[in-house]
């Protein structure tokens, strides 16, 4: 039986910006222990310069194979992780035709090798703790698409297969996983790529008349990952202030 006192561990990729940030924060606020990880440095050192045992970060580039692997020695010598969320990703826009094989491999690697690879490591441990929760952040691109988003929704797509097929295989084990897929999001990362104009204009297209909070997914996410969530698994679940019912 599972102490009083016992935190739960929750590892969280691409946890120092944005969606990922704020789920991280949301997690330590209810009582987790929590594992980041991040490329950026300066973020991971000063987080790790607090001391706080429970939140820790780890530096790792996805797109680099040999700090993946890095990463998962590391993660092999931690005894316990309940909570996975994938949620690192990136994207790169271009037509379909002038895309690179080396931005292929790129994203694939980021947004599909990586949680493919974490996922085989913190899985050995929910099964010795017959108890897991995992959630894929994917995105509407990976259920729609539009032009020039070829690379980004193949590995979105791909990414859900990975919800339903660990679905499938481990739901029997009290390791539930699903998708969460993101509309329009209020992160620094919008901001920076939209004006103010192209950001009123989309609000417009979103039934719900605007875009979304990150702590609105974070709370989703808290909840599908905790035990209160005991029936929900290999669902994708559009938190898009009904974008994908109009599109």
């Amino acid at each position: 039986m599972r102490s009083k006192h016992q935190k739960k561990v929750a590892l969280i990729t691409g946890g120092t910006n944005g969606i990922g940030s704020e789920i991280a924060k949301t997690f330590v606020n209810n009582d987790y222990k929590v594992l980041i990880t991040g490329t950026n440095k300066k973020k991971i050192d000063l987080i790790n310069s607090k001391n706080n045992s429970d939140f820790r970060a780890f530096q790792s580039d996805f797109k680099d194979n040999e700090s993946l692997k890095k990463l998962i020695q590391k993660l092999n010598r931690i005894n316990k992780i309940d909570v996975l969320v994938n949620n690192a990703g990136i994207n790169k826009i271009d037509n379909f035709i002038k895309t690179k094989n080396k931005d292929f491999s790129m994203i694939q690697s980021v947004n599909l090798k990586a949680p493919y690879q974490i996922s085989k490591c913190v899985i050995k441990k929910m099964e010795k703790n017959n108890f897991g929760r995992i959630v894929n952040i994917s995105s509407i691109f990976g259920k729609l698409s539009r032009g020039k988003r070829s690379l980004y929704s193949m590995s979105k797509f791909g990414l859900h297969g990975l919800t339903v097929s660990l679905s499938a295989e481990l739901s029997n084990k009290n390791i539930l996983t699903n998708t969460v897929s993101p509309g329009f999001i209020n992160t620094d990362l919008t901001k920076r790529i939209l004006s103010k104009k192209e950001m009123k204009d989309l609000a417009r297209n979103v039934p719900i008349g605007r875009f979304g909070e990150p702590e609105e997914i974070a709370r989703l996410v808290l909840f599908l990952c905790s035990e209160e969530n005991s029936y929900i698994t290999g669902q994708n679940i559009f938190i898009d202030g009904g974008f994908t019912i109009v599109w």
